[in-house]
């Protein structure tokens, strides 16, 4: 799929040089089809990586996208520079009055803390709120899966007694789901994480969905009957060093950490990280445009509801 971004954004270089195919506002102008609205509120601290890795899996269908990238207007980003924030990223504010197609709200790293500390609680509240009457589809990911949850349904989320931290394997619980529609019967998803939901918490609310799960990183896909909200534990935009990147920088700072699991040939961290789910990754994010956002979307976003 051609992926509508700004020709100076760093993505736009790095995909191009994996060939994959990004339009510029120019050509996207002349053709004859309505894109996708998709917007990516990104709370994670490395942005600039953040957006590559998620723009790259939203271009793995033939639709056309038009990537809206957001940002916390209550909290400034300490690891992005300020230019590119200015450049490329908006606030809710600023398209508050817009409806979109799809949504996705990233992880962030500040599971250990209770919600209502986050410095941007209330301004995740009301666009979370916002989203159920302005996007067809909200894509929750990690930490955004725990405060959507919560936010909508009341779940908390639980310490875990150590980190949920590696590569590991995972079961489709409902095959009828379209979400999961050509995945294997076990496939791998990167984890990195304090908190969990817990399965009898989820189950007891009747408008929501198990997709998927693993028996040791707990329930990983969660979904409103209609899909109109998805909910997802795990990390699978990740790239192959993410988790590397992780793991070094809390051994150099001589924190408690273990080895990745599932992620270095024999636990060796001298090797390069095998990586066992990057189709599966593509595969998610191609189904979900597929068939919760370009399938039942409407083709005027005014009708929205």
């Amino acid at each position: 799929m051609p992926i509508c971004i700004p020709n100076e954004l760093p993505a736009a270089k790095t995909l191009k040089e994996e060939n994959i195919f990004v339009m510029d506002a120019h050509r996207a102008a002349t053709q004859d089809i309505r894109p996708l609205q998709i917007a990516l509120l990104n709370l994670m601290p490395t942005k600039i990586d953040t957006e590559t890795q998620l723009a790259r899996l939203l271009s793995n269908s033939p639709l056309q996208v038009e990537l809206e990238l957001l940002s916390s207007e209550t909290h400034v980003s300490k690891n992005t520079p300020q230019q590119h924030m200015l450049a490329f990223y908006r606030h809710f504010k600023d398209v508050r009055s817009r409806r979109f197609d799809g949504l996705i709200i990233t992880g962030a790293p500040v599971e250990q803390m209770p919600f209502e500390e986050v410095e941007y609680w209330g301004e995740l509240c009301e666009i979370m709120e916002w989203s159920k009457t302005h996007v067809h589809s909200t894509f929750h990911i990690c930490w955004g899966a725990q405060a959507g949850l919560y936010y909508h349904y009341g779940i908390e989320k639980v310490p875990l007694p150590e980190k949920m931290f590696g590569i590991f394997p995972h079961i489709v619980e409902r095959r009828s789901n379209m979400l999961f529609r050509g995945f294997d019967d076990t496939f791998m998803v990167p984890h990195s994480r304090h908190t969990t939901v817990r399965r009898e918490d989820i189950e007891r609310v009747p408008g929501l969905k198990i997709l998927a799960s693993s028996p040791e990183a707990g329930v990983y896909a969660i979904s409103t009957e209609n899909g109109r909200q998805i909910f997802i534990t795990g990390h699978s935009e990740y790239d192959p060093r993410t988790l590397e990147k992780e793991y070094l920088r809390d051994k150099n700072l001589g924190l408690p950490i273990a080895v990745p699991k599932n992620y270095y040939p024999g636990d060796d961290d001298t090797q390069p990280p095998m990586v066992t789910w990057r189709s599966c990754a593509h595969l998610l994010y191609a189904n979900w445009l597929n068939y919760f956002v370009y399938q039942t979307t409407p083709y005027d976003l005014g009708t929205l509801q």
